[in-house]
């Protein structure tokens, strides 16, 4: 049996979290959540086991996605890890790129829109 593929979400929205959460586990995904940057860090640094994609809000409680996307990227143990960006502000998606993710979704999202984005980038490694 293949292992389940695991999915970071980061955003600091609990309903958000709460709801992907619930539909990526009913696809079969292993789901890990954190609200900051910090707690990015902390899960990527304990561990050989790293998330196969990255789910990331673009603006967190004084944080910016961007900026924790761009030290993944910019990071040998992180940079092959797929990051998709998600927000509110679907004129931040210009900036994204530059920030090293590789797509983004504007919310709300239809699910079946960030499950064959996930389904693609997953597919990839």
């Amino acid at each position: 049996m293949s292992k389940k593929k695991t999915i970071l979400l980061v955003d600091d929205t609990p309903d958000i979290l709460d709801a992907l959460e619930l539909v990526l586990g009913m696809e079969g995904y292993a789901i890990e959540r954190a609200t900051t940057q910090s707690q990015v860090d902390e899960r990527i640094k304990d561990t050989s086991e790293l998330p196969n994609l990255i789910l990331l809000d673009v603006l967190l409680s004084g944080q910016d996605g961007r900026v924790i996307a761009k030290s993944l990227k910019a990071a040998s143990k992180t940079k092959n890890i797929p990051i998709i960006m998600m927000s509110a502000h679907p004129n931040v998606s210009k900036t994204i790129t530059e920030a090293g993710a590789d797509d983004f979704i504007a919310k709300p999202f239809e699910m079946e829109e960030l499950l064959s984005k996930i389904k693609k980038h997953i597919s990839k490694k």
